[in-house]
């Protein structure tokens, strides 16, 4: 196991980190994205990318399992669904996680970048009733969950902001879950990408304890906040957070491989 990257935050910088942390917890526990506030926000104070990765989804995985739990205590899991599609949440975020240690992300971007306004469109389009949770079938559950997980989560492991986002989209419009029941069963999904992504990062020493442990703090208070606010709200609220949520994404990308 190789020995973490040194890194040095100043008083100011970690009240940013953890103020970031928190808002990522926010938008996470509601539709996903947080990493395009925590992702930047470590760059930003001097951290390697490969850290800066390894940091978030050691934060992730704080705050996602306590967001699972919000989400499951109140029915909100489909676990057919979620044992249907974890094995390849975490074969492809393994994947994921090891390409993005050896080849440079630019070319993912952009390919995320242009495929980005279509996933805006399938969220724009009307639905029959969102309130409605229907159970998938066996395609769903045999061929359908695979390849969203499989997909979804690779990209999770290589760069990470809006898989969350990117997973509920892909649960609800291609596999036909309610919204709310999306939202919960893409947090199990996403945390399995997360442990195993994370551990090829621990492994390699890319995890930077001293402002993970802070920032998964923060991260956990803000998924309890968000959960409690999705699951009161219901899907209205996510799927006007899933559009902010694609639109920072679509931005993010932009400035990163276009500006």
């Amino acid at each position: 196991m190789d020995m973490p990257d040194p890194v040095q935050v100043s008083a100011l910088g970690m009240c940013f980190l953890v103020f970031a942390a928190f808002a990522a917890g926010l938008l996470d526990s509601i539709a996903g994205g947080g990493g395009l506030f925590s992702l930047p926000a470590t760059l930003l104070t001097g951290v390697s990318p490969q850290s800066a990765l390894g940091t978030g989804k050691f934060m992730s995985v704080m705050g996602g399992t306590a967001s699972l739990i919000a989400y499951a205590k109140n029915g909100a899991v489909d676990w057919r669904l979620a044992a249907a599609g974890v094995c390849f949440s975490l074969a492809g975020s393994r994947a994921g996680a090891q390409a993005a240690l050896h080849i440079d992300n630019a070319m993912l971007g952009r390919i995320i970048l242009a495929l980005l306004p279509l996933a805006a469109l399938l969220t724009l389009m009307p639905v029959r009733d969102d309130t409605r949770e229907t159970r998938p079938g066996r395609v769903s559950l045999f061929l359908g969950a695979p390849l969203v997980c499989a997909g979804t989560s690779f990209y999770d492991g290589f760069f990470g902001p809006a898989s969350g986002s990117l997973m509920l989209l892909c649960l609800h419009r291609f596999l036909g879950i309610g919204l709310l029941t999306a939202s919960g069963t893409a947090k199990a999904l996403i945390l399995a990408s997360n442990l195993s992504s994370l551990f090829i990062f621990i492994v390699n020493g890319k995890v930077c304890y001293p402002i993970a442990v802070p920032m998964a703090l923060a991260n956990i208070a803000g998924h309890v906040a968000g959960s409690r606010l999705a699951l009161r709200k219901g899907p209205k609220l996510i799927r006007r957070v899933l559009l902010l949520s694609l639109g920072l994404l679509f931005i993010s990308l932009v400035w990163r491989n276009i500006v």
